[in-house]
C-alpha cells in the first residue's frame, strides 16, 4: 500500500513539473513575463502599513507582466488567482497587526464569496475591495493603544461572539477582577463593556450578512441576540439601516 502511495506521488509530481517546464516554454515563445514580485509587493505593503488611500492607486498601475496560469478555464483561473491574493492579503494584515482570527475570517468570507462571481470584472472589483477592507482593518489596529489586560479582553471577546459572553469570564481571561476590567475597558476603549460586545456583533453580522448566505434570523440566533426584532433595532443603531437592506446594498455593490 506504501509503495502504491509513493510511485503516485511520484508521478503527481513529475506531472506537475512537467506542467511548469511548458509553462514556461509557452511564455518565452509567446515572449511573456510572469507579473513581477513588486506588484505583489506594493500590495502586500499597502496592505501592511494600513494605508487606505494608496489601495486604488496600485491597483491602477498597469501591470508589468502576466498573471499566473493556475486553470486553462478563463474563469476559473481569475478564481484561483484570487484566492492567492487573498492569502497575500491575509498575511499583510496579520503582520500588519490585525487579530488572526479577524483575518482569516475574512479570507474565508471572501474566498466563499468569489466562487458566486461570473465574470473577471466582478473579480477584480471584489479583490480591490478585499484589499481595502484588510487595509482598513490594520489601520483600526493601528489606531489601538490597549493595554495588555485589554488586548485580552478584547480577543476573548472576539473569539465568543457567537456564546454568551460574561463580564466575570472576560476578567478572568485577562488575569484581573471584574470590576477593574469594568473600569479599564471604558478608560481605554471610550465604550462599556456591553456597548463594545454589541458594536462587534453587528460588525461580525454586516459580515456575514455581505459573504454569506445566512439569514437576518440565524444570525441573530448565531451571534446570541435574544431575539430577531432586537437584533433589527440594534443593527439600525450602529448602521442607520435594516440587515435587509444592508444585504441588498452590498451584494449589489460588489456584483
Amino acid at each position: 500500500m506504501q509503495e502504491k502511495s509513493k510511485e503516485y506521488n511520484e508521478k503527481e509530481q513529475q506531472i506537475a513539473e512537467n506542467r511548469s517546464r511548458n509553462t514556461l516554454f509557452e511564455r518565452r515563445e509567446n515572449l511573456q513575463k510572469h507579473e513581477s514580485y513588486a506588484s505583489e509587493r506594493r500590495q502586500y505593503d499597502a496592505i501592511r502599513n494600513g494605508q487606505t488611500d494608496r489601495i486604488q492607486s496600485v491597483f491602477q498601475i498597469t501591470p508589468d507582466g502576466t498573471p499566473g496560469i493556475l486553470s486553462r478555464n478563463e474563469l476559473r483561473n481569475s478564481k484561483n488567482m484570487f484566492i492567492a491574493g487573498i492569502t497575500l492579503f491575509t498575511r499583510a494584515a496579520i503582520e500588519g497587526g490585525v487579530p488572526e482570527e479577524t483575518a482569516y475570517a475574512l479570507s474565508d468570507g471572501y474566498i466563499q464569496t468569489v466562487e458566486e462571481c461570473t465574470s473577471k470584472s466582478s473579480i477584480e472589483k471584489l479583490s480591490q475591495k478585499a484589499a481595502l477592507r484588510f487595509a482598513q482593518e490594520v489601520q483600526k489596529s493601528g489606531m489601538r493603544h490597549y493595554s495588555r489586560e485589554i488586548e485580552a479582553a478584547v480577543k476573548y471577546i472576539h473569539l465568543h461572539l457567537h456564546v454568551p459572553v460574561t463580564l466575570e469570564e472576560t476578567a478572568e481571561a485577562a488575569g484581573i477582577s471584574a470590576s477593574y476590567l469594568s473600569r479599564l475597558f471604558k478608560k481605554e476603549t471610550g465604550m462599556l463593556f456591553v456597548d463594545y460586545i454589541q458594536k462587534e456583533r453587528i460588525e461580525a453580522a454586516c459580515n456575514m450578512l455581505t459573504y454569506s448566505d445566512y439569514t437576518a434570523a440565524q444570525i441573530s440566533e448565531y451571534l446570541c441576540f435574544s431575539t430577531q426584532s432586537y437584533f433589527i433595532k440594534i443593527f439600525r443603531k450602529y448602521t442607520g439601516t435594516t440587515p435587509a437592506k444592508y444585504k441588498k446594498y452590498k451584494v449589489q455593490d460588489w456584483k
